[in-house]
């Protein structure tokens, strides 16, 4: 049975680093908040343990094993199936449900797990755009590019954004940009200026900071503006 520390590191792993590639310590101790050392102490143990949750080399990181593999994309999925009751069904605004899945991710049996992806129709994606992982561990895929990566005078539907940052997604709501709405490039400013979009079928050019611009992906094949 994992604990919620070890549930932590191995969503951490993943999402850090997939599925294949690897985490590094320093990486890990950042996106957890944690001593470096203590880190290397877990992974360690984690490592060790049999079956092992996690492949660990030092100075080569971290990757997960079989074992760690399942339960992260479980932890994830309940985490992300609670984002979607909360915002669904309890009228939670998408700014609110990560901090609240983060608590319940741990807690959820499996039959409540089943029960909230019944009422919710088995969805493929949270509020915020991102997969959540099926029932037999497998993830729908989509082909995606980053906002930053398009060309000027093409356009493309919004596909996930960070849900790291509540005031970011706040911001993002007023500005109408979420799942689904289509962005229009309409000029690049230099040296990391801001983007100039359109937002949806609006003529309003809005400008997005590119720190902004770079928590937001999209469906990939853009298509030009007429």
């Amino acid at each position: 049975m994992a604990s919620e520390a070890i549930d932590d590191y191995l969503k951490a792993i993943y999402e850090l680093a997939g599925v294949d590639q690897r985490a590094s310590t320093v990486a890990i101790s950042k996106k957890l908040e944690v001593a470096p050392a203590s880190v290397t102490g877990m992974l360690r143990k984690l490592a060790e343990q049999d079956p092992p949750w996690i492949d660990y080399e030092k100075h080569h990181g971290a990757c997960l094993a079989a074992r760690g593999r399942e339960r992260a994309l479980e932890v994830i999925r309940h985490h992300r199936l609670i984002e979607l009751f909360l915002h669904d069904t309890l009228d939670y605004e998408w700014d609110e449900v990560h901090d609240e899945a983060e608590k319940l991710e741990h807690a959820i049996s499996e039959r409540f797990e089943e029960r909230i992806a019944a009422k919710l129709g088995d969805p493929e994606v949270d509020p915020h755009g991102h997969p959540i992982p099926r029932k037999d561990g497998t993830i729908p895929t989509r082909d995606e590019r980053a906002l930053l990566d398009l060309e000027s005078g093409a356009n493309a539907v919004v596909s996930s954004v960070s849900d790291r940052n509540p005031e970011l997604l706040r911001y993002l709501s007023k500005l109408g940009i979420r799942p689904g709405v289509r962005l229009t490039l309409v000029e690049r400013s230099p040296f990391d200026g801001p983007l100039m979009l359109r937002v949806g079928e609006s003529e309003e050019v809005k400008a997005l900071g590119f720190k902004v611009s770079g928590q937001i992906q999209l469906l990939a094949a853009p298509e030009p503006v007429s």
